[in-house]
C-alpha cells in the first residue's frame, strides 16, 4: 500500500494491524483495494475453493419452490448487539445489558416466534467465557423450543463462544476458522455469515473461504429467497464488502442483508437488495436511537418488521416497515 503505513500481511493475505486503522479505512480501501480484493478472492478461488468447500452441500429434490410455498410465512426474532458480561450487574453508558436481554427473552417467549437470530457481538469487548455462559443462560428458555441461530462480532472470542454453544460447532455448512450456519425456515433461508476478524477491534472481513461457500451454496441451492445475516455494516465496516455483494449480484436469490454493530436502527438498499439495521440489545450509542429487537414476519414474497424497544428512544415502539423482495 502506497500511504505510508506498512502493515504485515495476516490471514486471508490481509494486513493484520488493519483494526488499529479503522479510522483511516476508507483511505486505505480507496489506495489499496486492489490489491487486498486479489489477495483476498478471485473469480478462480470462488469456483475452485467454493467446490471443495461446499461438497458437502448435497442437493435434494427440486430447485424450485412452488408459488404456494411463497404464500406461507414464518415469524422470527432479529437481535443483535447484545453485549452480555461476566458480570450480570454491568453497567455501560446507563444501560444493562443482561437486564436488556433478560426483558426481550421475556417478551420473545410470551409469544414464541420460530426461531432466533442474534447477529454478533454477543458479548462485552473481549467475549470472555462467563459472559457466553450468561449469555446461554438468557437463552435458554428459548433455545430449548426453537431453533437459534448465533453470528460473532467484533467483540466476541470465537474459541470461547464454541466452548460454551459446542452444540453450535460443528454444523454442516461449517468454513474454516468460521462460524456459519444455513438453514431453510419454511418459505425463506437464513444464512448467518461469520465477520469476526480481530477481537475488539472495529473491522470485520469474511475472508476469501467463506465467500467461496456463500458462492458455491447459492449456486447448489434451491431459488427460495436467500436472507444473509452478519454483524459488521455492509459497505463501511466490512473490509470485503465489493466481493460479497459481486456474489449477491450474480444470483437473485439473495434479499436481503440483516446486520448490528452500528448500534442504529434503520432500513436502506443497495442493488436492489434490502439493507436491514438492526437496534442494539444491549446499548446504544446515539441518544435518539432505540434500545431492543425486531420481530421479522416473512414469505416468499416480502418481510414485514417490527420494531420493540426496551430502554434509549421508544418513540418508534412498534413501528412496521414493510418491504417487498426483488424479483
Amino acid at each position: 500500500m502506497d500511504n505510508g503505513i506498512v502493515l504485515p500481511p495476516g490471514e486471508d493475505g490481509v494486513p493484520t494491524d488493519l483494526g488499529h486503522c479503522y479510522d483511516r479505512v476508507p483511505r486505505l480501501l480507496g489506495a489499496g483495494v486492489p490489491s487486498i480484493a486479489q489477495r483476498t478472492l478471485s473469480r478462480r478461488q470462488v469456483l475452485r475453493g467454493g467446490l471443495a468447500l461446499a461438497a458437502g452441500v448435497a442437493v435434494l429434490g427440486p430447485r424450485r419452490v412452488l408459488a404456494d410455498a411463497l404464500q406461507e410465512r414464518t415469524r422470527w426474532a432479529f437481535l443483535s448487539d447484545t453485549h452480555i458480561d461476566s458480570d450480570p450487574d454491568d453497567r455501560y453508558r446507563g444501560f444493562r445489558p443482561y437486564r436488556n436481554l433478560q426483558e426481550v427473552t421475556g417478551q420473545i417467549g410470551y409469544d414464541l416466534p420460530d426461531g432466533l437470530v442474534i447477529t454478533g457481538d454477543l458479548a462485552r469487548l473481549k467475549g470472555q467465557t462467563a459472559a457466553y455462559q450468561n449469555l446461554k443462560t438468557l437463552l435458554g428458555p428459548v433455545i430449548e423450543k426453537r431453533p437459534t441461530y448465533l453470528g460473532l462480532g467484533n467483540h466476541d472470542m470465537r474459541e470461547h463462544f464454541l466452548q460454551i454453544f459446542a452444540d453450535r460447532a460443528d454444523a454442516p455448512e461449517a468454513v474454516e476458522n468460521k462460524h456459519v450456519t444455513a438453514a431453510n425456515a419454511g418459505p425463506v433461508r437464513l444464512v448467518v455469515l461469520d465477520t469476526l476478524f480481530h477481537v475488539n477491534r472495529l473491522a470485520g472481513l469474511l475472508g476469501w473461504r467463506q465467500l467461496a461457500w456463500l458462492e458455491t451454496f447459492l449456486q447448489r441451492c434451491d431459488d427460495r429467497p436467500t436472507i444473509l445475516f452478519l454483524h459488521h455494516t455492509p459497505r463501511t465496516g466490512l473490509l470485503d464488502s465489493s466481493e460479497l455483494f459481486d456474489i449477491v449480484g450474480r444470483t437473485g436469490k439473495v434479499k436481503a442483508v440483516v446486520y448490528g454493530h452500528s448500534h442504529v436502527c434503520g432500513f436502506s438498499q443497495y442493488q436492489g437488495v434490502h439493507l436491514i439495521n438492526l437496534p442494539a440489545t444491549g446499548y446504544n450509542l446515539q441518544g435518539g436511537e432505540p434500545v431492543g429487537w425486531v420481530e421479522a414476519k416473512l414469505t416468499g414474497r416480502d418481510g414485514e418488521f417490527i420494531l420493540h424497544c426496551v430502554g434509549g428512544s421508544t418513540d418508534l415502539d412498534g413501528r412496521t416497515t414493510k418491504l417487498r423482495w426483488r424479483a
